[in-house]
């Protein structure tokens, strides 16, 4: 009898999917910068941030921190609406720098703000693992149990050598800890890896799903390595290009097809390829292919192979 994915018409656990289930409706993420920093750039464990990081090449035009957090929901919102015309709701998302990198007062307050708005369902909160702590992860669960919530941690790699070379500050060890803290107290919990950070093999890249896979994560996200212009990584990258094997888009789809098959088929798969936009890049982009359309085509070569995510999980 042929296998079948366990995901109806999709190979994969999709985000879309889990949204609909999850509030009946479709829901978009509003981001806000609310002008956090990382310990990595205070010198409170390092400076000069993640070498491939220029928050300014993902970051919406209308989130400033000189703006309220109520005022980049309402611009947000609009500015959302043109293109996604269908959203009822919103998650205020924050995404710029390490959002629990304060005070728990300070972070009360923040996260009230947003909560409060009129369209805000939930928050999502983008950070570090090294920026939470029990009274930070309590105050959040407190918010969790009545609204919407998850952390999202940036793992990056399961690698100490690749997180000591990118400058993360931080190991994997604690990554893993503050997932599982996090998911404990009942917090829905994401995870976001790079594939194709410098010194590391394809090989290795695929091996660290079994480590991934048994982390007690919600959702997952993917991104392939882009080098962005202005960043010390770009620098490394024109020192010493023989460090950085960069897929090929043929290269990415197969791998990133072998990875979810290897997967938790439990984890929410939220993107599989990150975007940039190419004013941004050293790297030319796959052929200015938007990442809905780099998806599309990765869901085109499952069906043809017939697999699906987790269909080799162990």
């Amino acid at each position: 009898m042929e296998q079948v994915s366990p995901f109806g018409d999709l190979p994969y656990n999709s985000y879309n999917n889990y949204f609909r289930r999850t509030f009946g409706q479709r829901v978009q993420k509003v981001s806000i910068d609310a002008g956090f920093t990382c310990p990595n750039r205070d010198g409170t464990v390092g400076t000069g941030g993640c070498t491939y990081c220029d928050n300014e090449a993902f970051n919406p035009s209308y989130c400033t921190p000189q703006k309220s957090i109520s005022l980049q929901i309402n611009e947000g919102i609009e500015f959302h609406k043109v293109r996604y015309r269908r959203a009822g709701k919103y998650l205020a998302y924050f995404q710029t720098y390490s959002n629990t990198f304060a005070t728990v007062e300070e972070l009360q307050r923040i996260y009230t703000e947003a909560l409060q708005h009129p369209d805000v369902i939930g928050l999502i909160i983008g950070t570090r693992p090294d920026c939470v702590d029990e009274q930070k992860l309590d105050l959040i669960a407190g918010l969790a149990a009545q609204h919407y919530v998850m952390v999202e941690y940036g793992i990056e790699s399961t690698s100490d050598v690749t997180l000591q070379r990118i400058n993360r500050g931080h190991t994997f060890e604690q990554s893993k800890q503050a997932i599982i803290a996090t998911a404990t107290r009942g917090i829905k919990t994401g995870a976001h890896l790079i594939f194709g950070l410098p010194g590391e093999s394809r090989e290795f890249m695929l091996s660290q799903v079994e480590e991934i896979s048994a982390l007690p994560l919600t959702t997952i996200k993917f991104h392939q390595l882009q080098i962005v212009k202005n960043t010390a990584m770009a620098v490394d990258y024109q020192r010493k290009p023989e460090l950085f094997d960069l897929f090929t888009l043929d290269d990415y789809i197969d791998f990133i097809i072998k990875f979810a098959e290897r997967l938790n088929p439990a984890f929410i798969i939220e993107r599989f390829t990150g975007e940039v936009p190419p004013r941004f890049l050293v790297t030319p982009p796959w052929g200015n292919l938007r990442a809905d359309r780099v998806m599309v085509m990765i869901i085109d070569e499952m069906n043809k192979r017939n697999t699906w995510q987790g269909k080799y999980w162990k």
